[in-house]
């Protein structure tokens, strides 16, 4: 009788040892689960950051083509100038014919984080009062742009440093040692080059990179430029 009553103890529950040996293999598994849950979660956050670096150069460099396909040519009236600092273009719109020229400009600015490439874009300009100021904007807004200016430009991606070379007469050179280049709205229009360069050096710890070169040629050029 005895026997059988030290049986049914020995066999009739857990001891305190066994439950929180259990406990400690539960709270275990628990943690290397939520390291596991937590990886993953950063390895989908990294890949949507990536995706989303490609896809904003990607369109940065696509609108940047647009931009110099669109560009229109005035009487007395500048369509292309880089002054060292910003790229100013005057272009049309290819959607809407009627809603009237742009200014659109290419700039890199530094900031807290690091230097930014970005695009400004004034109104649909309908004067060439108009059409002037808003050449004049997009030179200031390189330089020292207002609260208001800022609400028109566009963050495009992080960028250590770029430089623009213009192709005339079978070679790239700097544009602003060419000949006939002008950099305010009174003075006359510059001869349109064949073709601009376009270097970028992309900040590091992006999805892309180090130097990327960007080719541009004016449509009535033929491809052996």
């Amino acid at each position: 009788m005895n026997r059988w009553l030290a049986a049914s103890r020995r066999t009739g529950g857990f001891t305190l040892i066994e439950l929180l040996v259990a406990i400690a293999l539960m709270a275990l598994m628990a943690a290397l689960s939520w390291r596991g849950l937590d990886g993953m979660t950063r390895a989908q956050a990294q890949m949507r950051q990536h995706s989303d670096d490609v896809l904003a150069l990607q369109a940065g460099l696509a609108q940047w083509g647009a931009d110099l396909d669109a560009l229109a040519v005035q009487p007395n009236t500048p369509s292309l100038d880089w002054d060292g600092r910003a790229l100013r273009i005057l272009r049309r719109s290819t959607v809407n014919p009627g809603e009237g020229l742009r200014v659109v400009a290419w700039s890199r600015r530094n900031e807290a984080t690091g230097g930014q490439w970005l695009r400004w874009q004034s109104p649909p300009l309908r004067t060439r009062g108009d059409l002037q100021q808003a050449w004049q904007k997009a030179g200031l807004w390189a330089q020292n742009p207002s609260d208001e200016e800022r609400q028109r430009e566009v963050r495009i991606v992080p960028l250590d440093q770029w430089q623009i070379f213009y192709y005339r007469t079978d070679a790239w050179s700097n544009p602003l040692s060419s000949a006939g280049a002008a950099s305010d709205g009174q003075a006359a229009a510059p001869s349109i080059p064949d073709g601009i360069r376009l270097v970028l050096t992309l900040a590091p710890g992006q999805a892309i990179s180090g130097t990327l070169t960007r080719d541009w040629l004016r449509p009535t050029v033929g491809g052996g430029k």
